[in-house]
C-alpha cells in the first residue's frame, strides 16, 4: 500500500466485501460511483471521529497509482459523509476518469482504498474493488504471490474470465512464454524451472486490459562459506573499486538472493547469497563492479516455512544502508540534485550501493568543543527553519546562529524517515541520511561551517523503536493482506510485537538482543566517524528496558535495572570512539531523585564517570514553569529544577530549557491565557514579547547546559498543534509551521528585540568566568524569581558576583538587589553604575536586571569573517559557496585559469558541467578583498 505515513503501519484485520459495497456495482470507469462503507465488525467500529479515505485507482495494471492527498494528510484527502448508524458513504463524481484524472487512454480495473481515523489509527486493511463488467480471476497461483520450488519443479497457472472470450499472454521475466488468443478458461504448465521467474498473466478482452502478478523462487540449495575477513553487516568496500561485499544477519530465514541493477533485477543462483556456520550470517561478493556508478538493489529474503500471515518472500534494502530510494517519497522529492532514479518495476524501498566514493574534504580537523557546562543549544528542524529547508539554506544562515552567540546546535532527527513531512521521529533506516534535506556531503559542509565558526553539532537520535519500512520490521511481518507491511511477529530477534514500555512508538526495539545492540552502536559509529557529529540527544530513553509490557506506566516510571545498564554500555562505547562526545538522554524522570524511580536512574547517570569530566546529560524540561511566570501566574512557576543540584547530580548535567520542540510555545500561550491587570495584559502581542526578554535572563545565566527551541528567540506565537489551513488540531503536531522569515519575523523589531536581548545575555554567561562555576542559588516560586552567581576563584578584581532579578507581575514591584561591598554594581546590559548602597530596585511588569560587583567581558560585537565553504564537495555539476563574494575564480591543478564568476551572495550556485573531472582549485575574493582557496573535485 502507498502510505507516506507518520505511524506505523497497524495491520489490523481486513474489510469483508458485506462492508464495503458500491454503486452501481460492480462500478463503472466512465460514470459515477458511490463507496459504502459500515464500520461495524472492522477495526475503526468503535471510533467516532472523521473517517478518511487514501484512495487510489489500478491503472494499466498497477495498483495504487493516482493516488488523492497524502497518508494522514486530512486536508487532502476525501473524508466519507456518515449516512446512518455506522455506515458512511464516499461519492467519486462525475466519474473515475475525472475525478481522479487518469488519461482517457488508460485503463482503470480497481479501486484501492483504505480507510483510517484522522490520525491514522484504527484503519482498515488495503481494500481493492473491481471496476468493469469484464474481470479476471486468477486460480492458481494466488495474485502477487510469491512460491518457493526445487530447480527443475513445474508450475500450473490457470485463470478464468467474465464476460466472453478473451486474449491471455503469460510473460516470464519480461519475455512472452505462452499466448491463448481466445478464450474464457486458460491453463499452463512452466515446466523444468531452474530460474527465478516475476511473472505476469495480460488479459485482455477488447479495450479492457487486466494484468496480475505473481512470482517463482528457485531454492539454490545455499552453499555454506566462511564470512572474508573483516566483513561486517551491510555494504562492505573493498580497495578494489569492482568490488564489494553484502553481508545480511537474517536469523530464522532459509534463503536470500540479492536482485539489482546489476543482474537487471532478476537474480540467478550466482546471486544467491552464501551462509557463514559460524554465525548463521549470509554473504555474496559482487564483482564487475564499475568504480563510481551507481548501483541499487534489495535483497529476497525467503522463509520456506513462515508462521501464519508471514510472507514466504521480503524484499528489503540493506538495514545499514547509507543511501535509500523509496517509490513513496523520492517522486516528491526536489531538494536533491542529480537523485538516483527509482528502478523502474520494482516494489519497497531499495539499497543505493556505489564504488570508488571520493571521501568529504573536511577543513575542520582540529574543532575544540565547548566545555558540558557551557553549553548553550540551539534546537531546531531543518524542514521549518527557513524557505530552502535544506543543508544549504541551513548553511547561508551561519551569520545568524552567529548573531545568536549560541554555541551548540541540536538537529531534530535527519535519518531516513517515512515520508518527506516529518519531526523524523518515524525513523526507518538509522545510517541512511534522509534525501528531503540534500546530500551528505552538504550536511557534511554545514557540520564543517559550524565548526569553523565555534559551533558543535548535535544529532537527535532515535533507537527507541523503527518504523513499519525499516527491514528490521519488515523482515519477520505478519501481513495478511500481502502488501508487505504489517505488525512485527514472535520470531523477530530485533523488535518487540508489543511495546515493553508505557510510550509505544512504532515498532519497539529489543535491546537486550545482542543484534539490537550491534545496530545501534553501529548507527552511532557511523555518524561519529563519517559526520563529525558532536554528540547526540537520545530520543525516549525510558522505552529502553524489557520489563513493563503492557503499557504499565507504573512499571515504566520505576527505576528499571535492565534500562540503566544498556544505556551505560551505549554512553560508554560512544566515549571509547570519542573521549569528549556530548551524551543527552531525554527521559524525563519522574520520582525526583526518590530511590527506585526513573529520577533515580537520571541521577545515576549525570553522576556516571562525572569525575573523569564525562557524565550523560539529562534534558530538563521546565516548560510550564517558565510559562507560569511568563503568563504571569505565581502558582507552579518554581523554576528551582533548573539548578542541577536540586535534581540530585553532582555536576552540570540538567540541560534545562523553557521551551523545546515538544512543549507548547510560551508566546502562544502568552496570547490565549495571559494574566490582565487593568490595562496591563500579557495577552497584548508587544507586552507579551516584552516579557520575553525576562524569561532569557532567567534562564542562561543559570551556569550550565541550556537549550532553547528554534524561534523563541523571535517570540514565536504559533501553537504546536497549528494546522496549515489556520485552525488547531493535535493531529497537525508534526505538521509544517510558518517560518518566521517569510512572515516578516525577522524584520519586526519587537522581536528582533527579544533576539539581540537573548544574544547580549549569552554572551555575557559565555565571555565571564563568573559563570562557571557550581556555585550559585535559584529563588522562585513567586512572580519575582531571583538568581545569585558566585565565583571565589576569581580575585577581588574581577566580575566575581552576579544576581539576576526579574518581576513577571502585572504591576510594578520593589525587589531587594542583596548588594554586597562598597563599590558600585553595575547593569550588565548597559554597563551603567548602581551605588552598592542600593537597597532595593522597582521593576516594571516585564523588567528584569542583570548586576555585576564589576563590568563585564563581552566578546566582538560584530560578526566574524566567516571562512569560505565549498558545498557539495566533490560536485557534479555546480558547486555552492556559503558566503558572498565578489569574485570567484576556478583553476585547474595545473594553475590555469578556466572559470571565472563576477559577485555573488551567500549560497550562489557556480556552474561546472563544462568542466572535465579531476581536481581544481578555488579562489574566493570577498567583499573586503579577503582570499581563500580550497580545493574542488569534479565529478
Amino acid at each position: 500500500m502507498k502510505k507516506f505515513t507518520l505511524l506505523l503501519f497497524l495491520l489490523v484485520g481486513l474489510v469483508s466485501q458485506a462492508q464495503v459495497t458500491t454503486v452501481p456495482s460492480p462500478p463503472v470507469a466512465t460514470g459515477p460511483v458511490t463507496i459504502n462503507f459500515d464500520k461495524a465488525g472492522t477495526p475503526m467500529a468503535a471510533y467516532t471521529g472523521t473517517i478518511y479515505a487514501h484512495i487510489g485507482l489500478t491503472v494499466d495494471g498497477q495498483q495504487w497509482q493516482y493516488v488523492q492527498g497524502e497518508w494522514n494528510n486530512n486536508t487532502n484527502q476525501p473524508a466519507l459523509t456518515p449516512v446512518s448508524g455506522t455506515t458512511y458513504k464516499l461519492d467519486l463524481t462525475p466519474n473515475l476518469y475525472t475525478y481522479f484524472g487518469v488519461p482517457t487512454t488508460s485503463t482503470i480495473t480497481q479501486i484501492c482504498v483504505v480507510f483510517r481515523a484522522a490520525t491514522g489509527s484504527p484503519q482498515s486493511a488495503d481494500t481493492f474493488i473491481n471496476v468493469g463488467s469484464f474481470q479476471l480471476n486468477l486460480t492458481a497461483p494466488a495474485e502477487n504471490s510469491t512460491t518457493v520450488v526445487s530447480s527443475g519443479a513445474n508450475f500450473t497457472i490457470s485463470a478464468t474470465n467474465t464476460g466472453g472470450n478473451a486474449s491471455y499472454n503469460l510473460k516470464a521475466n519480461g519475455t512472452s512464454i505462452n499466448t491463448n488468443p481466445s478464450t474464457s478458461s486458460y491453463s499452463y504448465t512452466h515446466s523444468n524451472l531452474t530460474a527465478n521467474q516475476s511473472y505476469e498473466l495480460v488479459v485482455t478482452q477488447g479495450t479492457n486490459v487486466i494484468t496480475k502478478d505473481f512470482n517463482v523462487i528457485v531454492n539454490p540449495n545455499t552453499v555454506t562459506a566462511a564470512l572474508p575477513a573483516g566483513v561486517r553487516d551491510g555494504i562492505n568496500y573493498s580497495t578494489d573499486a569492482t568490488k564489494a561485499t553484502l553481508v545480511l544477519n537474517a536469523p530464522g530465514k532459509d534463503f536470500v538472493y540479492v536482485a539489482g541493477s546489476f543482474n537487471n533485477w532478476q537474480p540467478s543462483s550466482a546471486y544467491a547469497m552464501k551462509k557463514d556456520a559460524a554465525t548463521g550470517k549470509f554473504w555474496i561478493e559482487l564483482t564487475g563492479l564499475t568504480s563510481g556508478a551507481v548501483n541499487t538493489f534489495q535483497y529476497w529474503v525467503v522463509d520456506q516455512t513462515p508462521v501464519a500471515n508471514s510472507p514466504v518472500l521480503v524484499k528489503t534494502a540493506d538495514p545499514f544502508s547509507t543511501l535509500v530510494l523509496s517509490p513513496y517519497d523520492d517522486p516528491y522529492i526536489t531538494t536533491y540534485p542529480n537523485m538516483p532514479v527509482y528502478p523502474e518495476g520494482q516494489q519497497f524501498e531499495v539499497s543505493v550501493l556505489q564504488t570508488g566514493q571520493i571521501p568529504y574534504d573536511w577543513q575542520v580537523t582540529d574543532f575544540v568543543r565547548p566545555a558540558k557546562e557551557d553549553l548553550i543549544i540551539y534546537e531546531l528542524l531543518v524542514r521549518d527553519f527557513d524557505n530552502a529547508k535544506t543543508w544549504e539554506g541551513l548553511v547561508d544562515k551561519i551569520d545568524y546562529f552567529k548573531g545568536m552567540r549560541i554555541n551548540t546546535i541540536e538537529l531534530m532527527p535527519v535519518m531516513e524517515f517515512e515520508g518527506n513531512i516529518s519531526w523524523g521521529y518515524n525513523t526507518a533506516y538509522h545510517m541512511a541520511l534522509d534525501k528531503a534535506y540534500g546530500t551528505a556531503d552538504s550536511m557534511k559542509a554545514f557540520i564543517d561551517l559550524c565548526h569553523e565558526n565555534g559551533i558543535a553539532v548535535i544529532l537527535d537520535l532515535a533507537l527507541n523503536h523503527v518504523y513499519g519500512r525499516s527491514p528490521l520490521a519488515r523482515m519477520w511481518v505478519n501481513d495478511p493482506d500481502g502488501d508487505g507491511f504489517g505488525i512485527t511477529t514472535a520470531e523477530n530477534p530485533y523488535c518487540n510485537v508489543e511495546a515493553k514500555h508505557a510510550y509505544s512508538v512504532g515498532t519497539d526495539l529489543n535491546h537486550q538482543s545482542p543484534l539490537t545492540q550491534y545496530y545501534s552502536e553501529r548507527t552511532m559509529e557511523h555518524w561519529m566517524t563519517e559526520f563529525n557529529i558532536d554528540g547526540f540527544r537520545w530520543d525516549l530513553t525510558k522505552g529502553f528496558t524489557q520489563n513493563c509490557s503492557p503499557d504499565p506506566t507504573s512499571c515504566t516510571e520505576a527505576y528499571q535495572a535492565d534500562r540503566v545498564a544498556i544505556l551505560k554500555q551505549y554512553a560508554d562505547y560512544q566515549w571509547d570512539l570519542d573521549p569528549d562526545f556530548y551524551v543527552i538522554f531525554e527521559h524525563l524522570g519522574s520520582g525526583g531523585t526518590a530511590p527506585n524511580t526513573s529520577g533515580a536512574e537520571e541521577v545515576e547517570w549525570a553522576n556516571y564517570r562525572a569525575d573523569e569530566g564525562k557524565g550523560i546529560m539529562l534534558w530538563s524540561n521546565l516548560n510550564y514553569h517558565y510559562n507560569q511566570l511568563s503568563m504571569g501566574y505565581a502558582d507552579n512557576s518554581s523554576i528551582a529544577n533548573v539548578d542541577f543540584e536540586n535534581k540530585g547530580f553532582s555536576k552540570p548535567r540538567a540541560v534545562g530549557y523553557a521551551e523545546s520542540h515538544d512543549e507548547e510555545r510560551l508566546m502562544y500561550k502568552n496570547g490565549l491565557y495571559g494574566a490582565i491587570n487593568g490595562n496591563y495584559s500579557v495577552k497584548n502581542l508587544a507586552t507579551a514579547l516584552e516579557r520575553q526578554k525576562a524569561i532569557g535572563a532567567m534562564l542562561f545565566t543559570v551556569p550550565g547546559p541550556k537549550m532553547m527551541w528554534q524561534f523563541g528567540e523571535l517570540g514565536y506565537d504559533f501553537g504546536i498543534n497549528y494546522c496549515e489551513n489556520g485552525t488547531y488540531n493535535n493531529d497537525c503536531r508534526t505538521n509544517p509551521k510558518p517560518i518566521p522569515e517569510a512572515i516578516g519575523y525577522t524584520t519586526d523589531l519587537a522581536r528582533v528585540a527579544i533576539r539581540n536581548t537573548w544574544s547580549k545575555i549569552i554572551n555575557l554567561r559565555l565571555n565571564n568566568p563568573v559563570f562557571q562555576t557550581t556555585t550559585f542559588t535559584v529563588t522562585s516560586g513567586t512572580l519575582t524569581p531571583r538568581i545569585d552567581v558566585w565565583n571565589d576563584a576569581l580575585g577581588a578584581d574581577a566580575l566575581n558576583k552576579v544576581i539576576v532579578i526579574a518581576n513577571f507581575n502585572t504591576s510594578a514591584q520593589t525587589i531587594t538587589t542583596g548588594f554586597t561591598g562598597t563599590t558600585d554594581w553595575y547593569n550588565l546590559m548597559d554597563e551603567t553604575s548602581i551605588s552598592a548602597t542600593t537597597a532595593t530596585v522597582t521593576l516594571q511588569p516585564g523588567e528584569y536586571r542583570i548586576f555585576g560587583n564589576k563590568q563585564a567581558i563581552l566578546g566582538n560585537g560584530e560578526f566574524t569573517t566567516a571562512k569560505a565553504v565549498v558545498y557539495p564537495n566533490p560536485a557534479s555539476n555546480q558547486f555552492n559557496i556559503s558566503i558572498a563574494a565578489q569574485k570567484v575564480d576556478v583553476y585547474a591543478i595545473t594553475g590555469q585559469l578556466v572559470k571565472t564568476f563576477g559577485a555573488s551572495t551567500s549560497g550562489n550556485s557556480y556552474d561546472v558541467s563544462g568542466l572535465t573531472p579531476g581536481i581544481y582549485l578555488v579562489k574566493v575574493t570577498q567583499e573586503d578583498n579577503r582570499q581563500s582557496t580550497i580545493k574542488l573535485i569534479k565529478e
